[in-house]
């Protein structure tokens, strides 16, 4: 394949096509029916110890697949598509909010070494305490039941975005800069076709990380302080002893969060066309 032939929507489309002649897809799939086969030898064939009181795979699935389920909650009830998008809605919030904030911050504190030395001891400090250590702050600064959430889900993933992109800054070579200023360019232009597109990578490595913290974190903060979305759902069947809506609610969580990982990288590669033609041609 030239240069020529791999631009625009065929990059994507050519690593899509790559990726499924490679035999990743059967690994993936072949990893997965070793766990479903795990889950039901020691739960509703072996009947280990510590396993017993699980509810097995085929009661999950044949409650997720009812029309009339025994708990509530199926494939066909309105109340569980309204916990996904409730919690589909504030991930959005959440992760655009840490997006726009964090990787401009990320990028001036890799850029500017007296921004770094003002800001980034105070982020340090911040940055290891746990979303759950927030929740009575959050409960208290903001009113309602949905803002606290919102907030507990930006803040993972607001630290994990600047970081990331700060370091992607720190990993260009000063040589590329030297050449800039050398060729006539000023700071701002170095900035802005050296510093951002060299960060680039990072930062949507930075946002994949960011979005599957963001689904941590909102799961921490339903079970605390929301109603309605997929973390009240797995915390009030816990506490109704309704075992395979935890499950069901578990799933769900895993199957949206990969999902959004590969919006995000679908972005990643349009943006980054020049780095997916690399990786392209390479293959070749």
């Amino acid at each position: 394949m030239s240069q020529a032939d791999v631009t625009g929507l065929g990059l994507t489309m050519f690593r899509i096509s790559s990726w499924l002649k490679s035999p990743k897809p059967y690994l993936m799939v072949t990893g997965f029916m070793l766990l479903l086969a795990t889950w039901y030898f020691t739960v509703e064939v072996w009947k280990l110890p510590r396993f017993q009181d699980m509810p097995g795979i085929t009661e999950v699935f044949s409650e997720w697949f009812s029309k009339d389920p025994y708990y509530g909650l199926s494939i066909y009830t309105p109340e569980y598509y309204k916990h996904i998008l409730i919690s589909l809605r504030r991930i959005a919030y959440a992760f655009c909010l840490a997006t726009v904030l964090g990787v401009p911050l990320g990028l001036f504190l890799g850029w500017s070494k007296t921004i770094r030395d003002f800001i980034f001891p105070l982020f340090e400090v911040f940055r290891p305490i746990p979303v759950l250590a927030w929740v009575p702050l959050a409960i208290i600064m903001f009113s309602g039941s949905e803002t606290p959430v919102i907030f507990l889900t930006f803040l993972a993933s607001f630290f994990a975005t600047t970081l990331n992109t700060m370091l992607g800054v720190e990993s260009i070579d000063e040589s590329y800069s030297r050449a800039a200023y050398c060729l006539g360019a000023s700071r701002w232009q170095t900035f802005k076709h050296v510093v951002v597109p060299g960060a680039m990578p990072y930062i949507f490595t930075g946002l994949q990380i960011s979005i599957g913290v963001a689904w941590f974190s909102l799961v921490a903060g339903e079970m605390v302080s929301g109603q309605y979305g997929l973390g009240y759902l797995i915390n009030t069947a816990y506490m109704m002893i309704e075992y395979p809506k935890i499950i069901i609610g578990m799933i769900t969580l895993g199957v949206i969060g990969y999902s959004t990982s590969a919006l995000v990288r679908l972005a990643g590669d349009y943006m980054m066309q020049w780095r997916v033609r690399e990786l392209a041609l390479g293959d070749n």
